[in-house]
């Protein structure tokens, strides 16, 4: 098997990802020394297993959706290092392009064609969308004993449909539609389309990849949560958790629309701003949103690298 890349992009690669994640874990240090000790003290720390447990699991429901969406027996174990690498590649990347093309790497040397193979990965992201919306409806809904999320929620997006002009809203959606029409003249989106039809025909495999798509999700969410629950002064409990992967949901959705490699800088500032509409104070929500991400974005790094040379060989 030849590699999935040439040695010099690899090292490119190698020393791209290492040099974002040690930048970032260094911003992280450097404010974490700069808080009172007492502060960092009280965290929870034993509720970071758990974290740790959590990204290895969503990487492991990745595996499950794209192995589910070729419809070709693929090794799970290979297949989740290879999600790893791919959210490594991701780190130094924006829009998800380094994980697009490592998994369309990964499937063209398990026996697919690259246009498939394209296709497959495609029309595994659209049909996340729909995932992600049907547990986010179902997380908003439970909201928690006291629903704060959702009336938070629902009062932040009145105030911000209120201040939006009617004129650009017009004007976005009209240029949609030649935007539509050239997209549906696409060769690769027609060749996602056939993916998904493919995909129908197996309610089976479709049932997984949804259920696979918003269990990923679901655990990031859930390890987002006990971030907040392990950092003092946020004031959650337990019968918050709904509301806090709602948070996430939402958070990491306006993150993701700012093309920045690995969502660096403006996922963390959406995350924080979503825990704002829960009340929770500045400087904890910060804390829990940075342990978060070291724990499940940045500290798989180096797996990922590791992985990478697995794979190629």
């Amino acid at each position: 098997m030849q590699p999935i890349a040439s040695r010099p992009s690899a090292a490119r690669f190698r020393r791209s990802a290492l040099a974002a994640g040690a930048l970032v874990l260094a911003a992280a240090a450097l404010f974490a020394v700069r808080e009172p000790a007492a502060r960092l003290g009280d965290v929870r720390w034993e509720l970071v297993p758990a974290l740790v447990a959590l990204a290895a699991l969503h990487y492991v429901f990745s595996a499950v959706a794209l192995r589910r969406a070729a419809g070709r027996p693929l090794p799970l174990a290979g297949t989740a290092l290879a999600q790893c690498t791919a959210s490594a590649a991701n780190r130094i990347t924006p829009g998800g392009l380094g994980a697009l093309a490592v998994n369309t790497r990964y499937l063209v040397r398990h026996g697919s064609s690259p246009g498939r193979a394209a296709a497959t990965v495609a029309a595994l992201r659209v049909a996340g969308v729909p995932a992600d919306l049907a547990l986010l409806c179902l997380v908003a809904g439970l909201g928690g004993a006291d629903g704060r999320f959702a009336g938070a929620l629902a009062g932040q997006a009145a105030r911000i449909l209120g201040h939006v002009p009617a004129v650009p809203v017009l004007a976005a959606a009209v240029l949609l539609v030649p935007a539509a029409f050239w997209a549906a003249r696409s060769p690769a989106v027609r060749r996602a389309a056939a993916a998904l039809t493919d995909l129908r025909r197996r309610p089976r495999d479709l049932a997984l990849v949804l259920a696979a798509s918003a269990s990923t999700t679901c655990t990031l969410g859930t390890a987002f949560a006990l971030s907040v629950l392990a950092v003092p002064g946020t004031s959650a409990r337990p019968g918050d958790a709904c509301a806090l992967v709602a948070a996430y949901m939402v958070g990491a959705a306006a993150g993701a629309a700012v093309p920045s490699p690995g969502g660096a800088g403006s996922t963390e500032a959406a995350l924080a701003g979503t825990l704002a509409l829960l009340a929770v104070p500045a400087g904890p929500a910060l804390h829990a949103v940075l342990l978060f991400r070291i724990v499940t974005h940045w500290a798989p790094v180096p797996i990922g690298l590791a992985a990478y040379r697995t794979l190629c060989r």
